[in-house]
Parts: C-alpha cells; structure tokens; sequence
C-alpha cells in the first residue's frame, strides 16, 4: 500500500511519519519511509537546490520541473520496487503538493498541464491513501518558524499559503475517495491517533 501525507507548512506530517511506521511495523507490516523532494541521492540534490534561500530568483516554472524531476527518480528508483515487493511506503508528500503549491499556489499553469506532467514524472503511480493534515495557515507557518527548517518555500507571501490550504481542501471534494482528513490543529496525540484510525480502516477493506 502507497500512502501519502500531505499539508501545508507546519502540519506535522515529519513528526508524525516515524511514529505511524513503528506503529505499523508492531503489527508485522514492512514498513519503507520516504519524503518528497528527496528519498534518492539525486533527489536530494534537487531539494537542496529547490529549498535553498539563496535561489530565491527561481522561476516557478524552474521549481515545478525540478520538483518533477526528483519525483522521476524517486518513482523508479524507491517506490516501484519496495511497492512490487509487498511493503507499505509512507511518504512525506507526493505529487498532490505540486498541485497544491505550484497548481493553486502559483496559480501561473493550469492544471492540466501540471497533471501531464505529473503523469510523465510517476507513470501514472497514484497513492492508494492520502491524508491531508489540515490546520490554519498562519498557526503553521508560526510552527515552522520555530524550528530551524524554514526553507524558500516557507517564505512565499501569506496569501500564496492560504491558496495552498484551499488547493488542498479542493483536491479531497475532488477525489474523496482516496483522501482523509486529519485536523492537525490538535495536540500531537489526537493527530496520532487520527492517522492510525484513518489508515487502519484502509487496511480493513
């Protein structure tokens, strides 16, 4: 099973991602963690580069191949193979942050241009879950300013974030049933335990 946690910054989705695969390893499951853009050597290359605040003249259409390019890599070296081999892959972002953030975001390409690219990049490979952590855009960038993460993407315009957190809120009415919802608002425990419900009633079906 491919399962995806998406957000915008400050969600939680790295705190929260070790946890839920020891959880899932306790009850025998292989479990393979990942993040997006990254996961392979030359991924991560293109995510220094594309998180760099010393790139801060990147164009956007620049940042959404770079980003399709580490997601190439990451499809054919990482998820195809641990995926054929029977593991669950929980990854820390996947193609729907692209269209949340370059698509909605950026609002300079349609949409259908992004998911052709999207296409090209994964071979069509589609999460079988994915869980938005949902909160207020300004708690989260208050969050993400207290660590010692705050990155080129974190530093986009307010505005340019609540265009993202709507993006992802339009992406779950689209496609409801391969999405869940967590209010990751709350404190840490409930998220947890939000997370393991949603994706133990995907492991019952």
């Amino acid at each position: 099973m491919f399962i995806t946690l998406e957000g915008p910054e400050g969600s939680g989705k790295t705190s929260h991602i070790k946890p839920l695969a020891e959880w899932l390893s306790a009850r025998g499951h292989i479990v393979y963690t990942t993040r997006e853009p990254g996961g392979t050597g030359i991924g991560d290359q293109v995510r220094e580069v594309l998180m760099s605040m010393k790139n801060r003249e990147m164009h956007p259409r620049t940042e959404l191949l770079l980003f399709q390019a580490a997601r190439a890599q990451i499809v054919e070296q990482v998820l195809k193979p641990r995926l054929a081999a029977g593991e669950i892959v929980l990854c820390d972002r996947y193609f729907d942050s692209t269209l949340a953030y370059q698509g909605y975001g950026h609002q300079l390409f349609s949409l259908d241009e992004i998911h052709s690219l999207i296409h090209f990049a994964t071979g069509g490979l589609t999460p079988n879950l994915t869980i938005l952590l949902d909160l207020d855009v300004e708690l989260g960038l208050r969050r993400k300013g207290k660590s010692d993460e705050w990155n080129r993407m974190d530093a986009f315009t307010l505005d340019f974030h609540k265009r993202v957190r709507a993006g992802y809120l339009e992406l779950v009415r689209q496609e409801p049933q391969r999405w869940a919802v967590v209010d990751s608002g709350q404190e840490w425990a409930k998220v947890q335990d939000g997370l393991r419900e949603v994706i133990m009633g995907k492991l019952k079906r």
